[in-house]
């Protein structure tokens, strides 16, 4: 059973999303919160596996409440999925670099909504991967500068390297295993040891590092094809 805690200060997507999960299989509702202030003390309290985070909300918004409560969760953070109306906002942007694991633009169908949830769960697949590269490599450009996690590069083999180029371009651990003729759990291996090492927690923080250093381009960077 997948624990949810579900934040967004309007009330009626709140409680769409909470009607939602009561009735998908799989899916429990443990909380619902109307600002970050009341996020970060539910979360604290019910130790949700998922929270669904709305990013514009009064008190406290989804950024610093996305950065107090993974920074509370010493063991088993919970994975978090931004909610935005914009698919192009430099908050998120922001979130994913926090430790967002992904993020839903709130007009996605429930199916999407729910597939999105398992999918965080399990702690495989980025979230709209389409929508997020389109996000990164607006915002990407603007943050050229030397990442953090730059200087430790140096530190990967270049199999992890060649990992976490895959990863930035959207690839799941079983679509790099078919690539680089892998087993799925040797792949899974070399995600790990490439995260520990850029200090990473989540795939959507490897996407944003992908770009920030280099290692992927957005679309925009590449020539066009001739003919």
């Amino acid at each position: 059973m997948i624990r949810l805690l579900v934040v967004d200060d309007q009330a009626l997507i709140r409680g769409g999303l909470v009607a939602l999960f009561t009735a998908a299989p799989g899916l429990e509702v443990v909380g619902e919160a109307a600002d970050g202030v009341e996020a970060v003390a539910l979360a604290a309290e019910t130790r949700p596996d998922v929270i669904l985070m709305d990013i514009r909300m009064p008190v406290l918004d989804g950024i610093a409440a996305t950065r107090r409560i993974l920074a509370a969760a010493a063991e088993a953070p919970p994975r978090i999925i931004v909610l935005t109306t914009f698919d192009l906002d430099e908050y998120v942007y922001t979130a994913l670099g926090e430790g967002a694991s992904g993020f839903l633009l709130k007009d996605t169908p429930a199916d999407r909504i729910i597939s999105a949830v398992h999918a965080v769960a399990a702690g495989d697949v980025l979230i709209t991967p389409r929508i997020t590269h389109r996000l990164v490599e607006t915002y990407a450009q603007h943050h050229r500068t030397v990442a953090a996690a730059n200087a430790h590069l140096a530190e990967l083999t270049p199999r992890e390297t060649e990992v976490l180029r895959l990863v930035g371009n959207g690839l799941t651990n079983a679509q790099i295993a078919q690539r680089l003729v892998l087993s799925e759990a040797t792949v899974k291996t070399h995600v790990k040891r490439m995260m520990a090492k850029l200090h990473l927690t989540s795939r959507a923080q490897a996407v944003v590092v992908a770009y920030e250093t280099g290692l992927v381009l957005p679309a925009s960077a590449h020539p066009p094809r001739s003919g």
